[in-house]
């Protein structure tokens, strides 16, 4: 039967999905390993405030990694008796805990950073390989963010999205540091700019964790995705039999959507007919390219109205 070849065919990309996520979520991790340590040792040796930021930015990115690995499982999880609608939410609750994760990172940042102001003088100066350590992580993470990003593409994943930017975060919040080394190394009564940049980082990690929390918020909240719901309610407008639609409405669930729609069919139809119709709108909308994994279809007789 069509159907179920359609639910293997789902299963086979679920199961896909699986490897490809915890592939490159493993390689995120042991580069995440090495750049927080090597950012780490240079920061204290140094004494660079923004340095030893960044490197609590980086090892954050290691909870956000373990939290993908192990939680890749449960959100690709088919629908079953307990969850009828499937488990995409899990996903969703993913990329809150990263968010969340990364606002704790930013709120301890900039709080050493103050400190470090209102302290003022610093005891040690960054130097060359502090410098050369802050290049190395906006090269090696921006390599990271591409190959996660495209992945997550490919896994149609929002939670591996959300790790690929989380990447990305750190590459351009090592740019300021990198700045912030290389002034204080060459003119060391500017201290405090270390510490500027540790603030600087902050604010960014803070603004990143609020992008990637707002879909996921929609997520959560059953936000409508009005341009959607738009193109739902166009395929089911041009399924032959259908006199009108009107009441779209589309949701995200995880990497797909879920929709319902209002559909007008001929009051004198017998109903086998105006069901088969309905059916008929189903096929279209879920085949239709739009990443609609589910359609609730309601039929209503058309008395001439849109």
């Amino acid at each position: 039967m069509p159907g179920t070849t359609r639910e293997q065919n789902s299963r086979g990309e679920i199961d896909a999905r699986i490897p490809l996520v915890r592939r490159v979520t493993c390689f995120g991790m042991a580069v995440n390993v090495a750049i927080a340590a090597a950012k780490a040792a240079a920061g204290f040796a140094f004494s660079s405030q923004a340095l030893v930021a960044d490197a609590v930015h980086s090892a954050s990115d290691l909870v956000t990694d373990l939290a993908v690995l192990f939680s890749v499982r449960y959100w690709v999880a088919p629908a079953d008796d307990d969850h009828p609608y499937g488990h995409g939410k899990i996903e969703a609750l993913v990329t809150l805990f990263i968010s969340v994760a990364l606002v704790f990172a930013a709120w301890e940042l900039a709080r050493n950073a103050v400190v470090s102001l209102l302290r003022g003088g610093a005891e040690s100066l960054p130097g060359a390989l502090a410098f050369a350590v802050a290049l190395a992580s906006i090269v090696l993470k921006e390599a990271l963010f591409v190959v996660t990003r495209s992945a997550a593409r490919k896994a149609k994943s929002t939670a591996l999205e959300a790790n690929a930017w989380h990447h990305r975060s750190d590459a351009l919040s090592s740019i300021p540091v990198a700045a912030a080394v290389a002034v204080v190394w060459l003119f060391p009564s500017l201290w405090w700019v270390d510490a500027a940049g540790a603030l600087v980082v902050s604010a960014f990690v803070a603004h990143v964790a609020w992008k990637l929390a707002h879909p996921a918020l929609q997520v959560m909240t059953d936000a409508q995705i009005a341009d959607k719901a738009a193109a739902v309610a166009a395929v089911a407008a041009a399924v032959p039999g259908v006199k009108g639609v009107h009441k779209a409405r589309a949701r995200r669930y995880g990497s797909q959507f879920q929709a319902d729609i209002h559909v007008q069919v001929d009051g004198s139809l017998p109903v086998a007919e105006g069901h088969g119709i309905g059916h008929a709108v189903k096929e279209a909308v879920v085949g239709a390219g739009l990443d609609v994994e589910d359609i609730v279809v309601h039929i209503e007789p058309w008395r001439g109205e849109a």
